[in-house]
């Protein structure tokens, strides 16, 4: 089947995470293309600037992602203003700070962060999905390169965005035929606020990400850069949107390529060293009374 590009000119999509970093940049992406922009975040400050920037295309709806009631709530909302959600795009997403290994990561945090990451995307897809199928549009789920890359440290996240790739792969094919279709976005390392600590702040996560993602791996991007692929992709309905495109290869190849090499990460003694230090520090804290 043969699917029609989308046309986002007068189209209504409906974006979680809106106030800031991937979510406010696509924002401005969308209304340059003529669609409107429903932003839905947990900032009600950041989302109210974000939504004055754009003007009277694009509108705040103030809630979280781990709230069911309030996303069923917001798309009622939404169809109320405009008629209509015609992209869904379940974005919200947060990552643990610090970083920490399984051993020593504060229960309720790693369960936070899959809450956001997992339960929210899921919980966004099921609110709007009767709508963006009365439009035979189309939803994006953002997961990230980490669906396929080691999550060493980084394990909520990482396992969270994992079942995003299953859950948007599930999806697509469930809807196929149907004339709505879905769409998985793998963004690489974007210079937005969820990579300070790892990229700029601690020297220790900073010197094991320089190790775990070397050449154009680790390559930070602005947000506007993903944006612009990302809102190609609805155009295309496309299936997978992959950004930066060194991903690609990678991702193709993950079945030969991650055993290879998780099996040099584990031989690694710089990475031994470092992770270990992640742990005595994580230790030390808890010890303290610090609840990270």
């Amino acid at each position: 089947m043969i699917r029609s590009r989308l046309n986002l000119h007068g189209k209504t999509v409906l974006l979680t995470g809106g106030a800031s970093g991937i979510g406010a940049a696509s924002a401005r992406v969308l209304v340059a293309r003529g669609a409107r922009v429903a932003l839905v975040d947990l900032d009600e400050a950041g989302l109210a600037g974000v939504a004055a920037d754009l003007g009277t295309a694009a509108r705040s709806f103030p809630g979280s992602v781990t709230d069911r009631a309030r996303l069923g709530e917001i798309v009622e909302e939404v169809l109320a203003w405009t008629g209509s959600v015609d992209v869904a795009w379940a974005n919200a997403g947060i990552a643990a700070e610090p970083p920490a290994t399984i051993a020593t990561i504060d229960e309720a945090v790693f369960e936070k962060v899959v809450e956001v990451d997992l339960l929210g995307v899921w919980r966004t897809v099921r609110a709007a999905l009767p709508a963006v199928q009365a439009a035979k549009g189309h939803l994006l789920l953002t997961a990230s390169t980490y669906a396929f890359a080691n999550g060493m440290v980084n394990a909520p996240y990482a396992a969270s965005k994992s079942a995003v790739e299953s859950l948007g792969r599930s999806l697509r094919s469930e809807l196929a035929g149907t004339g709505t279709t879905a769409g998985v976005l793998y963004p690489g390392w974007i210079e937005t606020p969820i990579v300070q600590t790892s990229r700029h702040v601690d020297p220790v996560a900073m010197q094991l990400t320089s190790i775990g993602f070397p050449g154009p791996f680790g390559k930070l991007i602005p947000a506007e850069q993903l944006a612009e692929a990302a809102v190609r992709g609805i155009e295309r309905r496309a299936a997978r949107t992959i950004h930066p495109r060194a991903w690609i290869g990678w991702s193709v190849l993950r079945g030969l390529v991650n055993p290879v090499l998780d099996a040099g990460v584990d031989r690694h003694r710089t990475v031994q060293r470092l992770v270990q230090e992640i742990e005595t520090a994580r230790i030390a804290e808890r010890a303290k009374g610090d609840p990270s």
